[in-house]
């Protein structure tokens, strides 16, 4: 091992201490009530930009932490560990409207918006689902329409995070045809701009503490320096922005698989029948023994797709095939981790009953699993 490989080990080892110990003190006394509640909790958001994790992959030159994919993977895994909900949050805001901005804005509008983003300050949502458009992005209906110097949206996004909390939004909108991947543009949209609206929080089976809403634009006008990137560019730029998205639900997969299965191991030790703890009988060991070994395979498909991101290499591929195993594994394990509290699972009084509810969603946001997998099969 060199001096640098060693010197990077060491300071992985300090941000995943650094993770676990802030989602430790600031998340998990709160996590119950936040899910019972829903409430978003924007004061641990800005203690996350305190940080540094509110803009892991920005430059410092834009006040970010300048970090990796590789940290950014150890980062959410360990929130994720300790709720999953917390974790979906910090993933959406680092990974799609933070990152969009960083990957597609000039250098102004970096300046413009970043270094709030980055630090917690401001929180960010990114818009391109809508009520009739889920697996089909391109069939989108909300326009955005040239007036002189400006651009007129209207229309509805649905299911995005963070829609009310949300300083900065990041929108994906038609400015040419129905149905053409070359007729979507991307724009951001701040708060408190004149016909930018959200609708009312949804009520959600799990990932409660993370905020979801609609967005709602009428006749809501912003000047063409809030585009991004050129017209027309939109929806490949959205692709693009899914990929490294696709990476990070395979983390929040990954904490969440881990979370339970800590979980089920610490019951499992501590829970006699027939006089020895149930860990000693084989028909929970081996779960146990196979759900650790899935959760291994998972972080190293990560940490490979990671590894391609960061060397910009093409990783369509391996996130998709990274974000569909993980995700699939955290189910499982959420419900495997239930079977093995028996019927205490199935209480609130134990954790594992939340980390099934929030997995499911992990099979379903930034790309199903049917949609990853015809990403795979075409790519072959």
């Amino acid at each position: 091992m060199t001096m640098m490989n060693f010197s990077y080990a060491k300071e992985l080892e300090m941000i995943t201490q650094t993770a676990a110990a802030f989602a430790k003190q600031y998340i998990l006394p709160y996590r119950s009530e936040w899910d019972k509640t829903q409430e978003f909790p924007v004061e641990v958001f800005r203690k996350a930009g305190e940080l540094g994790f509110m803009g892991i992959l920005v430059p410092e030159q834009y006040g970010g932490s300048g970090l990796g994919y590789h940290e950014y993977i150890t980062i959410v895994d360990e929130i994720s560990q300790v709720d999953p909900a917390i974790g979906l949050s910090i993933a959406a805001h680092n990974s799609l409207c933070v990152n969009h901005i960083l990957t597609f804005a000039n250098e102004k509008q970096k300046q413009r918006w970043l270094p709030k983003l980055a630090t917690g300050e401001h929180i960010g949502a990114w818009g391109i689902t809508e009520h009739n458009t889920g697996s089909d992005a391109g069939g989108m209906l909300t326009t955005a329409v040239k007036d002189g110097a400006e651009w007129v949206l209207n229309g509805t996004k649905n299911f995005i995070t963070h829609a009310i909390s949300a300083n900065v939004v990041v929108v994906i909108a038609r400015t040419g045809e129905k149905g053409d991947k070359h007729g979507m543009t991307a724009f951001v949209v701040e708060r408190g701009t004149p016909g930018f609206t959200n609708g009312k929080k949804i009520d959600k089976m799990g990932m409660r503490a993370s905020e979801t809403a609609e967005l709602v634009f009428q006749d809501c006008r912003i000047p063409d320096e809030n585009r991004l990137g050129e017209v027309g560019e939109g929806f490949i730029q959205a692709m693009k922005i899914l990929d490294g998205g696709r990476i990070s639900i395979g983390a929040l997969s990954l904490g969440t698989a881990k979370g339970a299965v800590k979980a089920a191991i610490q019951y499992a030790k501590e829970r006699t029948q027939f006089g020895k703890p149930i860990i000693a009988f084989q028909a929970i060991g081996f779960k146990l023994a196979e759900l650790s070994t899935e959760i291994e395979a998972a972080e190293l498909m990560l940490h490979k797709a990671a590894h391609l991101k960061q060397t910009h290499q093409p990783v369509t591929q391996q996130a998709a095939m990274a974000k569909l195993y993980a995700s699939e594994l955290c189910v499982k394990a959420g419900n495997e981790a239930i079977q093995i509290h028996g019927g205490y699972g199935y209480t609130t009084d134990y954790p594992v009953e939340k980390f099934y509810r929030d997995a499911k969603l992990c099979t379903i946001g930034e790309g199903t699993s049917e949609i990853l997998k015809l990403v795979i099969s075409r790519k072959l």
